[in-house]
């Protein structure tokens, strides 16, 4: 088995758009997002990006639209030195009550089954909340926040009070070295 770093894809990787990520167009990648899957040391993880898209539920875009998106960063994150060896997406939207969508832990179960992962020995980074719930859900060893995207507006939330033991992190780059350091 191995272990695994979980990253949600908007608000970690590229910048949250209010209005979704709808084309190729739309996707602002975080350049220390780059550089954080970059570092060598993530080379003994399975990096496994698992996404919310409820645009393509509400129909504002294709399954082969947003599958067109992940396959382009991941391209790029590869250009850059990193490594992406899964992507796991949800198309439904909240109404839906999928066992994929996050909070609910379905993404990172399937992904565990899929590609042999330790849950136990795995860290989650996400920009929500549901991000750090999903992780707990599923067992990773560690959820956290980080400030980029929603992440600040996050914090504000009466939930994050209710969270405890919650690390927040600025980026994805601080996070990534906080927890090869640790």
């Amino acid at each position: 088995m191995y272990p695994a770093i979980f990253l949600d894809r908007d608000g970690v990787i590229i910048e949250n758009r209010a209005d979704y990520v709808r084309a190729w167009q739309d996707v602002e990648i975080f350049q220390r997002a780059l550089q954080a899957l970059a570092i060598p040391a993530l080379r003994r993880f399975r990096v496994v990006m698992v996404t919310n898209q409820p645009a393509v539920g509400k129909g504002m875009i294709s399954r082969d639209e947003a599958d067109e998106i992940n396959r382009r960063l991941v391209e790029i994150i590869r250009g850059a030195g990193g490594e992406i060896d899964g992507v796991y997406l949800c198309p439904h939207t909240p109404a839906d009550a999928c066992n994929c969508r996050k909070p609910r832990p379905g993404l990172l179960l399937q992904a565990a089954a899929e590609l042999n992962l330790d849950l136990s020995a795995s860290l989650m980074v996400g920009d929500a909340l549901t991000d750090v719930q999903a992780g707990r859900t599923a067992g990773v060893r560690q959820s956290v926040l980080v400030l980029t995207g929603r992440g600040s507006d996050q914090l504000r939330l009466p939930q994050a009070a209710e969270t405890p033991n919650l690390p927040v992190f600025a980026d994805l780059y601080e996070a990534l070295t906080a927890w090869l350091a640790g």
